[in-house]
């Protein structure tokens, strides 16, 4: 049965005979092209608020509204993307995904050029780069495990995870400065190319199991339905990743109300620049680098569970404590500090739960597995931006904030319910309790 078979660790066998897979030139390409599509991507967490926001003049609820089609596709297509993702060959889908998203970031620096650009078409690109970031998402998700051996999967995703955060680090800075000198629409432009590039690299993965060989579609093929069913079983069957699902959601859908509302306070009524708006997402990108950093070392010395609550509790009284301090002043600067720490107090909870999801599920079943807790994780993130905007239409920007970040703190309670961690890895124990 699926539920027994997650808690033995053998059918997880190195895919090279090398000591160290994380370093196989398909890992390689896999790990680039992620980085140049995140390099991208940076710039676009600012320009396409800054589109609606300045541009179009986006009032609190649909700068939410926007934010919600950013990830409305996890919502609607999360759970059978997994298990088309297993019946089909994970590299094409990966790169169908980039294509997309360059077609649909190009659009809009050529609406603005014909003057032609709305609201309704930032929906539609917002909600096209979330399905298509959906089926990227699982497919690299779902092939990183048969690039890299189980001994190594810790090390992959840290230097995955690092090496985004590095990338953010810089990116928001620099598209803060390129938003100075350029509008916001084109800065868009640069996105595009940085997906067409990620295609081209991904082009060149030749290993097997990152190509994929599809599942059967025949007539002896499982019904979609069963798939999908199969693996919510493995999810909320099992206590560990039941239990870290459920947080990251409550995290997710807590974190998003008060993300809705950030840029309408800094850009809208604190009248700050793209710049200083920049510094508040470079600033949690160098404390997500030093807490990837930390990650293992926390986990090695406190073990998985402990080192997870810790971090859920430690963020939120973080991010709580900055809200006060964003004001066009001085006190900007600690609200800063406050959000780049928190992130390095999240990230051992973040990694550490991509590493038993990868960990803990059969191969065969991690495509599923991964689309049912995206499903979970960031269905919940429209709702919070809808919530968070109508907070912020209703009762402002900074009302918002302060309930996402209190409400933060309920994600300790899925991690606090779980009495036992079971199956948490090879060669530790496997009844560590789940307590701070």
């Amino acid at each position: 049965m699926v539920i027994s078979r997650i808690m033995t660790l053998s059918h997880l066998r190195p895919v090279t005979d090398t000591g160290r897979t994380t370093a196989s030139a398909d890992f390689r390409r896999l790990w680039a092209a992620d980085t140049v599509s995140q390099t991208g991507t940076a710039v676009t967490l600012l320009a396409l608020p800054f589109v609606a926001i300045g541009a179009l003049d986006a009032t609190p609820f649909q700068a939410g509204l926007l934010m919600a089609c950013e990830y409305l596709a996890f919502l609607l297509v999360g759970l059978p993307a997994g298990a088309w993702v297993d019946r089909a060959h994970r590299r094409r889908v990966m790169i169908a995904s980039d294509l997309g998203r360059a077609v649909l970031l190009a659009s809009v620096p050529v609406a603005a050029l014909l003057d032609v650009l709305t609201l309704p078409q930032l929906y539609a690109v917002a909600f096209g780069l979330s399905f298509c970031a959906v089926f990227f998402d699982v497919a690299a998700q779902s092939a990183l495990p048969q690039l890299v051996d189980g001994e190594h999967l810790v090390s992959a995703n840290v230097r995955l995870e690092t090496t985004r955060n590095v990338v953010a680090a810089g990116g928001p800075g620099a598209g803060g400065a390129l938003l100075a000198v350029v509008a916001a629409p084109f800065a868009l432009a640069l996105d595009a190319l940085s997906h067409l590039a990620s295609a081209l690299l991904l082009s060149r993965v030749r290993g097997g199991a990152a190509v994929g060989a599809p599942a059967p579609v025949g007539p002896a093929a499982p019904a979609l339905r069963a798939e999908i069913a199969e693996g919510l079983r493995c999810v909320f069957g099992h206590r560990v990743l039941r239990a870290v699902t459920l947080a990251a959601a409550v995290s997710n859908l807590c974190g998003t109300i008060g993300a809705a509302a950030l840029m309408v306070l800094l850009a809208g009524e604190l009248g700050l620049s793209p710049l200083w708006c920049g510094l508040v997402f470079t600033a949690e990108a160098v404390g997500g680098l030093i807490g990837g950093l930390l990650t293992a070392r926390v986990a090695a010395r406190y073990g998985e569970g402990p080192a997870m609550c810790g971090a859920v509790l430690l963020s939120g009284l973080l991010w709580l404590a900055a809200v006060p301090f964003f004001q066009a002043d001085w006190r900007f600067a600690v609200a800063v500090a406050c959000q780049g720490l928190g992130w390095v107090a999240f990230m051992p909870f973040k990694i550490t739960a991509v590493v038993l999801r990868q960990r803990l599920c059969p191969p065969e079943l991690l495509g599923r597995v991964t689309a049912t807790v995206r499903f979970v994780v960031w269905g919940t993130m429209p709702v919070g931006a809808l919530v968070g905007g109508l907070l912020g239409e209703h009762f402002g920007a900074r009302t918002a904030l302060w309930t996402g970040a209190a409400a933060e703190l309920c994600a300790m309670l899925p991690l606090l319910l779980a009495r036992r961690w079971a199956g948490t890895g090879a060669g530790r124990r496997t009844d560590t309790a789940v307590s701070v």
